[in-house]
């Protein structure tokens, strides 16, 4: 059996961790002898994405800008938010004028939930590199306490920031939606029956969810990935 430095990519203490397309494949690899069944879901589902961003504050505010808006939508207002193609740092957004979330197109309650995250990073609070470094659980607890922050947000950042290897959205409705019809289910599964129909995916849940989501694009017609 290999060591779970090289059998999980990175490895940091107990937590493993995704950085590269050679992590995903693996996983995909693992995944197929793990459950048979995903073996023609791979072959339909083509190359599976890694869509990582650097951890961060950055990383976090993208992908709640992101969030029930079109992509185009998400892109103009995310270049309103860095008009020179800066870095958007906690200290940054702390320090906008009030007024500011109306300037970019944001709504009231995201630029609130930002403002919270902002303040949190910025005085020392919440660490979101050092997120990487935790327990999914602990990880997911930790994001999750902050007002705003629902567990679909921390997982995405968990898995498309920090790396997380098992981390599965189960609440997310596209793999629902690709779930219900990879396996020829009657109903699309709710958020609880999708978890634990994914548990058997672990270690490797994160890859699991590239499958299902690049499965979702190549059969279904949509391309609904968190992140861009």
């Amino acid at each position: 059996m290999l060591s779970s430095a090289t059998y999980f990519g990175i490895s940091r203490g107990s937590v493993h961790i995704i950085r590269n397309d050679g992590d995903v494949a693996q996983g995909l690899a693992e995944l197929i002898i793990i459950d048979p069944r995903l073996v023609s879901i791979a072959a339909d589902a083509g190359p599976l994405p890694l869509r990582l961003r650097e951890p961060g504050f950055e990383g976090l505010a993208h992908i709640i800008v992101s969030q029930m808006v079109s992509r185009a939508s998400a892109e103009a207002i995310w270049r309103r938010m860095r008009p020179d193609d800066a870095v958007l740092t906690a200290e940054a957004y702390a320090g906008l004028h009030p007024e500011a979330w109306r300037e970019v197109g944001l709504s009231r309650a995201k630029a609130e939930t930002l403002t919270r995250i902002a303040e949190a990073v910025a005085s020392g609070g919440l660490d979101l590199q050092a997120l990487s470094g935790l327990p999914p659980e602990e990880a997911l607890a930790a994001l999750t306490a902050l007002k705003g922050v629902g567990p679909w947000t921390a997982e995405v950042y968990l898995m498309f920031c920090c790396g997380h290897a098992d981390v599965f959205p189960s609440g997310d409705v596209a793999l629902q939606n690709a779930v219900a019809a990879a396996f020829g289910l009657d109903a699309r599964p709710g958020a609880r029956q999708l978890a634990q129909l994914a548990a058997d995916w672990a270690p490797w849940r994160s890859v699991a969810a590239r499958l299902f989501w690049a499965y979702y694009a190549a059969k279904l017609g949509r391309g609904l990935v968190p992140v861009g």
